[in-house]
Protein backbone atom coordinates (compact mmCIF):
# COMPACT_ATOMS: atom_id res chain seq x y z
CA UNK A 1 0.00 0.00 0.00
CA UNK A 2 1.74 3.39 -0.60
CA UNK A 3 1.59 5.74 1.92
CA UNK A 4 0.83 3.35 4.28
CA UNK A 5 3.25 2.17 7.42
CA UNK A 6 2.73 -0.67 9.57
CA UNK A 7 4.68 -1.03 12.36
CA UNK A 8 6.01 -4.01 14.13
CA UNK A 9 6.87 -5.25 17.96
CA UNK A 10 10.17 -3.69 18.31
CA UNK A 11 11.41 -7.31 19.70
CA UNK A 12 10.09 -9.26 16.54
CA UNK A 13 13.19 -10.02 14.33
CA UNK A 14 12.98 -9.21 9.99
CA UNK A 15 15.30 -10.04 7.62
CA UNK A 16 16.39 -6.85 5.46
CA UNK A 17 17.29 -7.48 1.88
CA UNK A 18 20.77 -5.66 1.17
CA UNK A 19 20.61 -3.26 -0.91
CA UNK A 20 24.12 -3.47 -1.86
CA UNK A 21 23.85 -6.94 -2.93
CA UNK A 22 23.58 -7.83 -6.42
CA UNK A 23 20.63 -10.19 -7.70
CA UNK A 24 20.86 -13.57 -8.02
CA UNK A 25 19.68 -15.14 -11.07
CA UNK A 26 16.49 -17.91 -10.47
CA UNK A 27 18.26 -20.52 -12.23
CA UNK A 28 22.27 -20.41 -12.19
CA UNK A 29 23.04 -21.93 -15.19
CA UNK A 30 24.85 -25.04 -15.17
CA UNK A 31 28.35 -25.24 -15.24
CA UNK A 32 30.42 -27.98 -17.33
CA UNK A 33 31.71 -30.56 -15.01
CA UNK A 34 34.91 -31.21 -16.63
CA UNK A 35 36.80 -28.90 -18.00
CA UNK A 36 39.22 -31.24 -19.90
CA UNK A 37 36.13 -30.98 -22.26
CA UNK A 38 35.71 -27.58 -23.26
CA UNK A 39 35.82 -26.88 -26.94
CA UNK A 40 35.08 -30.80 -27.65
CA UNK A 41 32.69 -32.05 -30.38
CA UNK A 42 29.03 -32.88 -28.65
CA UNK A 43 27.06 -36.20 -30.31
CA UNK A 44 23.48 -36.97 -29.42
CA UNK A 45 23.27 -40.84 -29.12
CA UNK A 46 20.75 -42.97 -28.33
CA UNK A 47 21.91 -46.68 -29.39
CA UNK A 48 19.73 -45.82 -32.92
CA UNK A 49 21.68 -47.15 -36.10
CA UNK A 50 21.75 -43.31 -37.10
CA UNK A 51 22.94 -42.48 -33.04
CA UNK A 52 25.78 -45.12 -34.34
CA UNK A 53 26.87 -43.46 -37.48
CA UNK A 54 27.04 -40.24 -35.54
CA UNK A 55 29.13 -41.06 -32.97
CA UNK A 56 31.34 -42.93 -35.44
CA UNK A 57 32.13 -39.46 -37.56
CA UNK A 58 31.94 -37.59 -33.68
CA UNK A 59 34.98 -39.81 -33.16
CA UNK A 60 36.72 -39.08 -35.87
CA UNK A 61 36.12 -35.80 -35.41
CA UNK A 62 37.28 -35.26 -31.92
CA UNK A 63 40.71 -37.53 -33.02
CA UNK A 64 41.64 -35.04 -35.68
CA UNK A 65 40.90 -32.14 -33.86
CA UNK A 66 42.41 -33.75 -30.42
CA UNK A 67 39.62 -32.83 -28.46
CA UNK A 68 37.38 -34.55 -26.05
CA UNK A 69 34.16 -35.94 -26.62
CA UNK A 70 31.12 -35.28 -24.87
CA UNK A 71 28.01 -38.14 -25.68
CA UNK A 72 24.64 -37.09 -24.62
CA UNK A 73 21.42 -39.19 -24.03
CA UNK A 74 18.44 -36.90 -23.70
CA UNK A 75 15.61 -39.21 -21.39
CA UNK A 76 12.52 -38.91 -22.20
CA UNK A 77 9.66 -36.49 -21.21
CA UNK A 78 5.39 -37.03 -21.62
CA UNK A 79 2.96 -34.26 -21.13
CA UNK A 80 0.68 -35.32 -18.06
CA UNK A 81 -1.78 -35.30 -20.32
CA UNK A 82 -0.99 -38.56 -21.45
CA UNK A 83 -0.89 -40.44 -18.23
CA UNK A 84 -4.03 -38.41 -16.41
CA UNK A 85 -6.16 -36.32 -19.03
CA UNK A 86 -5.35 -33.12 -16.94
CA UNK A 87 -5.01 -29.72 -18.07
CA UNK A 88 -2.70 -27.80 -18.39
CA UNK A 89 0.00 -30.09 -20.00
CA UNK A 90 2.92 -30.39 -17.45
CA UNK A 91 5.72 -32.79 -18.71
CA UNK A 92 6.85 -35.41 -16.02
CA UNK A 93 10.37 -37.21 -16.41
CA UNK A 94 9.92 -40.79 -17.20
CA UNK A 95 12.10 -43.10 -15.96
CA UNK A 96 15.10 -44.03 -18.47
CA UNK A 97 17.21 -46.58 -17.41
CA UNK A 98 18.93 -46.92 -21.03
CA UNK A 99 21.37 -44.53 -20.50
CA UNK A 100 23.34 -46.78 -17.58
CA UNK A 101 22.83 -49.43 -20.60
CA UNK A 102 24.32 -47.05 -23.37
CA UNK A 103 27.15 -46.03 -20.75
CA UNK A 104 27.92 -49.93 -20.37
CA UNK A 105 28.04 -50.43 -23.99
CA UNK A 106 30.59 -47.87 -24.86
CA UNK A 107 32.69 -48.70 -21.48
CA UNK A 108 33.20 -51.78 -23.43
CA UNK A 109 33.96 -50.13 -27.07
CA UNK A 110 37.16 -50.44 -28.22
CA UNK A 111 36.68 -47.60 -31.12
CA UNK A 112 35.97 -45.24 -28.34
CA UNK A 113 39.64 -45.85 -26.95
CA UNK A 114 40.77 -43.35 -29.70
CA UNK A 115 39.32 -40.24 -27.39
CA UNK A 116 38.85 -39.08 -23.97
CA UNK A 117 35.10 -39.11 -23.97
CA UNK A 118 32.05 -38.64 -20.86
CA UNK A 119 28.56 -39.35 -21.40
CA UNK A 120 26.14 -37.22 -20.10
CA UNK A 121 22.12 -37.78 -19.02
CA UNK A 122 19.53 -35.09 -19.49
CA UNK A 123 15.83 -35.05 -19.87
CA UNK A 124 13.42 -32.84 -21.42
CA UNK A 125 13.32 -31.65 -24.97
CA UNK A 126 16.44 -33.05 -27.42
CA UNK A 127 17.09 -30.22 -29.47
CA UNK A 128 17.18 -27.85 -26.30
CA UNK A 129 19.64 -30.33 -24.23
CA UNK A 130 21.89 -30.81 -27.17
CA UNK A 131 22.46 -27.36 -27.19
CA UNK A 132 22.76 -26.15 -23.65
CA UNK A 133 25.80 -29.10 -23.61
CA UNK A 134 27.38 -27.55 -26.25
CA UNK A 135 26.81 -24.28 -24.80
CA UNK A 136 28.10 -25.30 -21.35
CA UNK A 137 31.26 -26.91 -22.87
CA UNK A 138 31.29 -24.56 -25.51
CA UNK A 139 31.55 -26.82 -27.93
CA UNK A 140 33.07 -26.16 -31.20
CA UNK A 141 30.32 -29.00 -32.85
CA UNK A 142 27.81 -31.09 -32.10
CA UNK A 143 27.09 -34.00 -34.36
CA UNK A 144 23.04 -35.65 -34.64
CA UNK A 145 22.13 -38.73 -37.10
CA UNK A 146 19.15 -37.48 -39.26
CA UNK A 147 15.84 -38.96 -38.21
CA UNK A 148 13.96 -41.60 -40.78
CA UNK A 149 10.10 -42.52 -40.30
CA UNK A 150 6.63 -40.76 -40.22
CA UNK A 151 8.05 -39.69 -36.82
CA UNK A 152 10.37 -37.12 -38.58
CA UNK A 153 7.95 -36.12 -41.36
CA UNK A 154 4.73 -35.33 -39.17
CA UNK A 155 6.76 -33.53 -35.86
CA UNK A 156 9.98 -32.35 -37.87
CA UNK A 157 13.78 -34.06 -37.28
CA UNK A 158 15.93 -33.68 -34.42
CA UNK A 159 18.51 -32.07 -37.00
CA UNK A 160 16.37 -30.09 -39.09
CA UNK A 161 15.16 -27.99 -35.69
CA UNK A 162 18.71 -28.10 -34.06
CA UNK A 163 19.88 -27.02 -37.44
CA UNK A 164 17.63 -23.95 -37.14
CA UNK A 165 18.15 -23.34 -33.44
CA UNK A 166 21.42 -23.63 -32.82
CA UNK A 167 24.26 -21.11 -31.84
CA UNK A 168 27.13 -23.70 -33.33
CA UNK A 169 28.30 -25.70 -36.32
CA UNK A 170 25.66 -28.62 -36.39
CA UNK A 171 26.52 -31.70 -38.40
CA UNK A 172 24.20 -34.14 -39.57
CA UNK A 173 24.79 -37.70 -40.55
CA UNK A 174 22.73 -39.22 -42.90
Amino acid sequence: MAGHESFEPADRKRQVADPTATPRAAEEPRQSCDPAFRHGVVVGFDGSTSSERALSYAIGMAHRSGSGLIIVHVANRLPTTVWAGCEPPVFVDVPDHRTEVLGLELACADYLAEVPWILVERGGDICHELEEVGREYSADAIVVGSTHGIVGRIFGSVAGRLARRAQRPVVVIP
